[in-house]
């Protein structure tokens, strides 16, 4: 079978790997849809991510569907031909974390393509794939592209139940990526009555904009725009920071309520935050890790059509076309989520 496998930085390669049989508890899948996550990028832009530097060539990937072609012993959950959506988190179950029921923060966590462990955790972006039974969700009425999603926005659902009560809330969204503009979806289903997103591109609020974001903001090309928010000591009761950048959680402060929330996704380094601006008013600061039972919820929104996920979907390409496809989602005059197309 063939792999999309990252060398160093911008040298990805499609190779040739030996196809996996199911062991006990195992299913064979044939890969169906990939998409490629902002990690992705860091790996076939730098090679990596801060103190995380590729050591060993790597197949990349971990937001994927398929449809499954083989079962091993004891398993009974599925059938072949069943598309499921496929969860890159494979905690130990045994460790301190896990039995306290705090599997996000596993000690021996297998994610796929992870470069922070050596030897790596190969990824996904393969065309047959094998998983345990636990990690997979059927997708039934979801097409392949929109159970690929369920990743991400597990992301955006487990960030949500961080920010806890939002029924009647109204939510401020720095980083109208693909983790922000499926915050917008996530806030929405939670019952949040108003959400703003700001970013610096507006071809990435357009998409904010597809999916009922109620306000947008190009704060590049309006910078005083959140001012108005800031009166009577701010207006937002929960802000998601998607954008890993510190001029937008600091210049998001001022239009913060007392004793509101900041959720933490974003992830682009260490940052100098406003301690005494986020004291004075009481904010709590919450930072918000990967996901793990919030991934069979995601399949079952979408299946319910209370989220829909396919207008993030700006692309999808096929495997022999991966090194343009990383291209183009590294891009985002042009692309919000590029997917790879394996069938």
């Amino acid at each position: 079978m063939r792999a999309i496998v990252i060398h160093q930085a911008k040298d990805l390669r499609i190779e040739d790997c030996l196809a996996e049989q199911p062991g006990p508890g195992e299913v064979a899948i044939k890969l169906a849809s990939g998409g490629i996550c902002g990690s992705d990028l860091h790996y076939y832009n730098h090679g990596g991510f801060g103190a995380v530097r590729l050591k060993q060539p790597m197949i990349l990937g971990h937001e994927v569907s398929g449809h499954i072609t083989a079962l091993g012993d004891g398993v009974s959950s599925f059938a072949i031909g069943d598309l499921v959506a496929v969860s890159p988190s494979r905690p130990c179950g045994h460790c301190s974390y896990c039995a306290q029921g705090q599997h996000n923060h596993c000690e021996n966590m297998r994610f796929y393509g992870s470069a922070m462990p050596f030897p790596h955790i190969q990824g996904a972006f393969r065309e047959q794939l094998v998983a345990m039974e636990s990690q997979c969700v059927k997708a039934d009425g979801l097409t392949a592209g929109q159970a690929a999603m369920a990743e991400p926005l597990s992301v955006c659902l487990h960030a949500t139940r961080r920010a806890g009560e939002l029924l009647g809330k109204r939510v401020l969204i720095t980083g109208s990526g693909p983790i922000g503009s499926l915050c917008v979806l996530a806030a929405r289903a939670a019952g949040a009555v108003e959400i703003v997103v700001t970013d610096l591109s507006d071809a990435a609020l357009a998409y904010a904009t597809k999916v009922d974001a109620d306000r947008v903001i190009n704060t590049g090309t309006d910078p005083d725009a959140l001012n108005a928010y800031a009166t009577g000591k701010g207006s937002f009761d929960v802000l998601y920071e998607c954008s890993g950048a510190a001029p937008a959680l600091t210049g998001a402060i001022p239009a913060m309520r007392p004793r509101s929330v900041i959720i933490q996704l974003g992830l682009g380094g260490d940052m100098t935050l406003p301690v005494q601006a986020m004291t004075a008013k009481e904010i709590d600061l919450r930072g918000s890790f990967r996901f793990h039972e919030e991934f069979a919820t995601s399949v079952r929104l979408m299946q319910a059509g209370q989220i829909n996920v396919e207008p993030l979907i700006s692309h999808t390409m096929q495997l022999d076309d991966a090194v343009a496809a990383f291209e183009l989602a590294g891009d985002r005059s042009q692309a919000m989520k590029v997917q790879l197309s394996f069938g």
